[in-house]
Formats: structure tokens, C-alpha cells, sequence
């Protein structure tokens, strides 16, 4: 539980430190800025596929995404684990809407062209998609964890580098998003620590294996790379961004890409390194009741005449 409630506010400050440099500061501006200004490699290169992850995020997405995690969580029999991962989602996307009306952006002459955009962090678009990768990881079988975890950390990657090619959001809102919904997600593992029946048994075999060790050296790795990128255009800013040579431009946003990236799979990481301890095995859960009338083939078939 102490695992859970220092996670829940590590995510916090990350929280609060990537909005105030992003959003309050000039140099925070202009690496954000630097990505949206060399994004035409994005768009030029991959615009069909980042348009089609952008096209399935939209209000009736995360009711379907809702009902698919109910169902399978309520088909495991595990109600309390279908309230939470909904909550996830419900709960993301809820504090995204609220955060991104409340957080004031000044405009400190950095970006001309969106002076009066507004506030634009953190994503929607890539909250809603990494709610659904972890709702999903968590009420899924574990035999079926892994490489569902996988699929959506990437899922959320290319939705948030989707939204970024587009010039719907910064590098620093789709982080955000993340860091929200990873706060989420620990509140709601220790609320599902706390109501544990007496019955859950931790397996420790349940623990998630090449997953995790795939999605943490796949997220340190990029954000390793991305953030010296992102580094070394900073120490370069001598000039107003929108003169600033293209080639700066496109490394700054192939920089952001990487940590955008690699933030999804440490996000999917640190869920799948307690996950067997929020979602333990339960062998005092009720099974299925046998419909009226129903009885096993041993019991209704005929003698064998030859005995």
C-alpha cells in the first residue's frame, strides 16, 4: 500500500512540475513550441495512421471503452475491479476536462501563432487512450496481461504522437495526460489492496515477466534518447523559434517523439510491476452456478452395456 500511495504522488509532482515548465516558463514554451514547428516530418511521413488513432478517440470511444472493460471485469466476477478500472477511465478523463480549464497559460511572446489558443494540457485524446490500456490490463487474465499491456502503452504512444503530428497538442500535454491518468490508476490499486477479500492469495507466478521488463527498457531507453535531444535543442535556443533553422525543427519534435513515447511504456511499466498484488487470485470468488436442470455429461449418459 505504501508502494501505491507514493506512486500516487510521484505522479502528482511530476504532474505539477512538467505544467508549471511547460506552461509557465519561456524555455518550457519554446521546446514545446520547437516540436509543433517541426511537425511536418510527422504529418508528411505518417498522416493516414495518425489521423485514423486521432479518428477513434471521440465521447461514444470511451463509452464502448467502458462497457468493454465492464464486461470482462464483471465475466471474471470481479465487480470491485470493474467499478475501479471504469473509475480510471471516468476519473481521467473527468480531471483532464478540469485541469485544462483551470490551468491558466500566459502568453510570454514565444508563440505567435496560438497567443490566444489557450491552455491546452493535458490531452484528452491521449488520456482517453492510455484509461483504456490500463483499464484493460487490469481486468484482463494474466495469461492475457502481457501482451495486451503492450498493445495499449503503444496504442496510447501513437495516440499521443498522433495529436502532437497534428498540431492538436505539445509534447508536454500528452506527457500530462499520462502522468494523470498513472495517478489514477494507483489510487485505484489501492483502493483494490484495501477490499481484498481475505481469500486473495498474491501468486507470486502472476507476476508480470517479459512484459515488464520489455515496456520498462522500452520506456527508460526512449526517454533516455529523447531527453538528451530535447537537451541539446535547449542549450541551442539563441533565436526566436520561428527562425530557427528547419533542421533544429524536426530534431525538436523526433526528440519529443521519443519521450512522448517512452513516458507511455514507463506508464504501462509501473502498473505491470504491482499489478499481480492489486488484482490478486482469488480462489474464494463464487463461480458460475449451473443453469436450472443442467447436469455434468458423466452424470446423464446411459450405462455401458458391455460394463
Amino acid at each position: 500500500m505504501a508502494w501505491l500511495g507514493t506512486l500516487w504522488l510521484a505522479n502528482v509532482v511530476l504532474f505539477a512540475a512538467v505544467a508549471w515548465v511547460s506552461v509557465r516558463s519561456i524555455r518550457g514554451q519554446m521546446l514545446d513550441t520547437i516540436a509543433l514547428y517541426g511537425n511536418s516530418f510527422g504529418r508528411r511521413t505518417l498522416d493516414e495512421p495518425l489521423d485514423a488513432a486521432l479518428g477513434a478517440i471521440s465521447t461514444a470511444s470511451v463509452g464502448l471503452i467502458l462497457v468493454a472493460i465492464l464486461v470482462v471485469a464483471l465475466a471474471r466476477r470481479r465487480l470491485t475491479l470493474a467499478v475501479m478500472s471504469a473509475a480510471i477511465v471516468v476519473g481521467a478523463s473527468a480531471s483532464t476536462y478540469v485541469l485544462k480549464r483551470v490551468i491558466d497559460r500566459p502568453y510570454l511572446g514565444v508563440d505567435p501563432d496560438r497567443a490566444f489558443a489557450g491552455n491546452s494540457l493535458p490531452s484528452g485524446h491521449a488520456t482517453a487512450a492510455a484509461a483504456f490500456a490500463i483499464g484493460l490490463t487490469l481486468v484482463l487474465p494474466p495469461r492475457l496481461r502481457g501482451l495486451v499491456s503492450l498493445v495499449g502503452a503503444t496504442y496510447a504512444a501513437v495516440v499521443g504522437v498522433a495529436t502532437l503530428s497534428s498540431g492538436w497538442h505539445r509534447p508536454s500535454d500528452v506527457v500530462a495526460a499520462y502522468l494523470v491518468v498513472g495517478g489514477w490508476a494507483a489510487a485505484a490499486g489501492l483502493v483494490l489492496v484495501l477490499t481484498q477479500r481475505p481469500t486473495a492469495v498474491v501468486n507470486r507466478g502472476e507476476r508480470a515477466g517479459w512484459s515488464l521488463v520489455t515496456s520498462g527498457a522500452l520506456g527508460t531507453g526512449l526517454v533516455a534518447v529523447g531527453l538528451t535531444v530535447v537537451l541539446f535543442i535547449a542549450q541551442r535556443m539563441t533565436e526566436p523559434v520561428e527562425q530557427m533553422a528547419p533542421s533544429m525543427l524536426r530534431l525538436g519534435y523526433v526528440g519529443s517523439v521519443l519521450v512522448v513515447t517512452g513516458a507511455a511504456y514507463l506508464m504501462m511499466a509501473v502498473v505491470l510491476f504491482s499489478v499481480h498484488r492489486v488484482v490478486p487470485h482469488d480462489p474464494g470468488r463464487p463461480r458460475p452456478t449451473a443453469p436450472a436442470g443442467w447436469a455434468p455429461l458423466s452424470a446423464t449418459r446411459p450405462p455401458d452395456p458391455t460394463g
